[in-house]
Formats: C-alpha cells, structure tokens, sequence
C-alpha cells in the first residue's frame, strides 16, 4: 500500500508518498508561496530535485498539480491514483474532540474548523488541503493526525490552568500540547533501539527546533509536555517566548500601548533566542556569534539550555524517574553543544554522555550516553510522515 501524506500550510504544502511494504519513502516535495504569483514547487524523487514554477492561486490547485507531478511518466511513482490506499492529514490542533487520529468526514472537518480559533496559521490551512482532495480524488480515503492527539492522556490535574474553572468550560482553555506525532514516533523508535517494551519505559524526548517542546512518555502514554493551549507556551523557542509571568504581557502592553495582536506577534515572531541574541532566528547563527565572544547570543543559549532542563526535570517529576533522554528535530539532532549543556544539568542523577562522540553525531541515530550513565540518551531523528502514513495505513485498512 503507498500513501500519501500532506501536511498544508497557510501558503504552503509538503507531501511524501511512502510504500508501507518497506516505509521506504518514494517522493517528496514542497509547494511554496500558495497564492502568490510566484509560487513553485520542489519535487524530488530518485535522488533528484526538480523545480517547477505554476502559479497555485489556493490549496485546490495546488494540490491538483501536486498529484499530476505523482502521476507524470517522468518525475511520478504513481501510474494513477488508484495506487494511493489513502492520504494522510497533519492536523495542528484537535483540541478535546480527537484523542487519535480519525477518518476524515464531513462532521471531522467541521470539528477541526472549530478549533481553529486555537491554531489559527494551521487547521484552516488543513480543512482547505482536505476539502481540495475531496473534490479532486473523492475515492481515496482520508485520515486527520493531530498533533495534539499523543497529549489527551494528560492527567487533567496537569493539564487544567489555574483561573477561573468558567473559562475551560466555555472556552476549553487547558493545556493542549503539539509536537505529539514526533514525540509519538520518537518514543517507539527509542523503545525499538533498546530492545525494551515502551510500556516497561519512563522517557523524556526532547522536541527541540525553531518550535521546541519536551514531553513525558510513561508507559507509552504522554503524560507531560511544555506546550499549553497553543504551541507558544513551554520553554523558549527560535522565536517564540514560551511560558512567562501572565503580568509581563499586560504590563507591556499598557507601557507600550499594545493591541492584542501586537503583543502577539512580538511574543510569537520578536521573542525567543531571536528576542534576547539580537542575531538571528537560526540556532547556527546565534551558536556562532556566541562562540564570537558576542554575550547576548551565549545569554540567549544559556537561558535555552536552563529552560529546557528545568522542563525536564518537571517531566522526571511527573514520571516518578526516568529511563532515557531522548533529543529530535533541528537542534536536538544537530546541535551537539546544546545536548551537552543540557545533559551537564543531570550529572547529579548520574546522567553522563561521551562528549567526543557527541560531536560527531549530526542528523543520525546514535546513543551518546557512557556505558557506566544511569540515564540512557539518544538521538533520534524524527519522522512525523512515516508516523502519519502508519497511523493512516491502520484505519483505511478498517
């Protein structure tokens, strides 16, 4: 069975399409600029990239001539749609109303508009990409993954904010979570590597990139994570503040005269590293301006690596232990300071890492603990598509 995974942006569109015989990965690709006059497409497969310029006015068209460059005789794998088994969705954000990933239907779609008003970038985005594939393959089935999903086995004590009760009952105000697919996929793969059964595991994987969140995984279930209502919440990020005293906001606000908007698109776009290193957005920017001596780009990582052991150590808490630390995305695969100062904040529970070989892993499986650590650590590249075809193999089989 080959299925097709799209995950829709506002003014993009990514897609894999994977055998699920051998989860090889067939093709690639990402659609850029979705109702611009500039818009085009990145298409690899076979190793080779192929670039097409065509102008997609919305998601509709955009989607139409991504599924005719998977059917072309030249750059395709697919002789027609009728080879898809199913299309998998990234859905953002499924609030209360999804606890696993579901059969797309009208009344779905419906649901997941409704909880756009908490990832308002994301699910409209999502709902448009869905729509599209209706009108275009209405006999493939359709499975929405949310990345909110992994994280409704929350206790209800962790995930209930502290304020009015009246406001979760009217507004579903609660810790959410995201990132849950990657933390999902992690979680098992390190199980894998381990030769353990991840009900027999307490791990605390590490999400960390431009959105970065850290999750406790007990028994296979999430039951702890950074992010809250919406994935500016947790440790700081590339951009984004995460958590904060609520006083900051209406303080600067009414300093600064600021409209709810304002404040935030600086919490969310002007905040995070970028806020306090002055530099850049990318971590490898603000890693070498600090090893430049420059003092507010080392701040910035040093407040980074603080944050993210100290949500870490929440999770251990939550866990009653732990098992395995486990970093993933862009700066925990490839940022091999970064694990080192992080892990340097557990020497006291005997967490130790090789830091030689730390070095040298970049963007590949590897365990970087010492034999004599009494916390594993692992680096798992993350691969949140293989996960969503998976999940999306499992109910189009039904």
């Amino acid at each position: 069975m080959k299925i097709l995974v799209l995950n829709t942006g506002s003014s993009s569109l990514k897609y894999q399409v994977i055998d699920m015989e051998t989860e090889e990965m067939l093709v690639k690709g990402y659609l850029e600029r979705i109702g611009q006059p500039n818009s085009f497409l990145t298409h690899k497969v076979n190793g080779v990239k192929h670039k097409f310029e065509r102008q997609a006015k919305n998601h509709e068209q955009a989607i139409a001539f991504v599924l005719s460059r998977l059917t072309n005789s030249h750059y395709g794998v697919l002789k027609d749609l009728s080879e898809l088994g199913g299309i998998g969705h990234r859905v953002v954000h499924g609030g209360e109303y999804f606890s696993e990933p579901v059969v797309i239907t009208d009344e779905v779609i419906e649901k997941i508009e409704k909880c756009s008003e908490l990832a308002p970038l994301h699910n409209p985005a999502a709902v448009a990409g869905m729509r599209a594939c209706k009108k275009i393959a209405p006999n493939i089935k359709m499975v929405a993954v949310f990345d909110t999903a992994f994280h409704q086995t929350l206790p209800k004590e962790r995930y209930i904010y502290p304020i009015p009760y009246e406001y979760y009952e009217k507004y579903g105000v609660r810790k959410y979570g995201a990132h849950g697919t990657s933390h999902q996929y992690v979680a098992l793969r390190v199980a894998e590597l381990m030769n353990k059964d991840i009900k027999d595991l307490k791990i605390v994987n590490c999400h960390l990139g431009q959105g970065a969140s850290i999750c406790a995984i007990k028994n296979g279930k999430s039951v702890e994570t950074s992010m809250g209502l919406t994935p500016l919440g947790g440790i700081s990020m590339g951009t984004r503040s995460g958590d904060l005293d609520p006083s900051v906001v209406t303080y600067l606000m009414k300093k600064e005269n600021l409209t709810p908007d304002q404040m935030e698109e600086i919490l969310n776009k002007r905040s995070g590293a970028y806020g306090i290193s002055r530099i850049s957005v990318d971590f490898r920017d603000i890693e070498a301006e600090a090893q430049a001596g420059g003092h507010h780009a080392k701040l910035a990582l040093d407040n980074f690596h603080y944050l993210a052991a100290s949500y870490i150590a929440r999770c251990i808490v939550a866990m009653n232990g732990i098992d395995v630390l486990t970093f993933t995305a862009g700066v925990g695969e490839k940022g091999q300071d970064s694990r080192e100062e992080i892990c340097k904040y557990f020497k006291f529970l005997g967490l130790e890492i090789d830091k030689e070989f730390n070095q040298t892993i970049k963007g590949k499986e590897a365990e970087i603990s010492t034999k004599e650590s009494k916390i594993k650590v692992f680096v798992i590249p993350t691969n949140e598509e293989l996960m969503i075809a998976r999940q999306t193999q499992n109910l189009v089989r039904i």
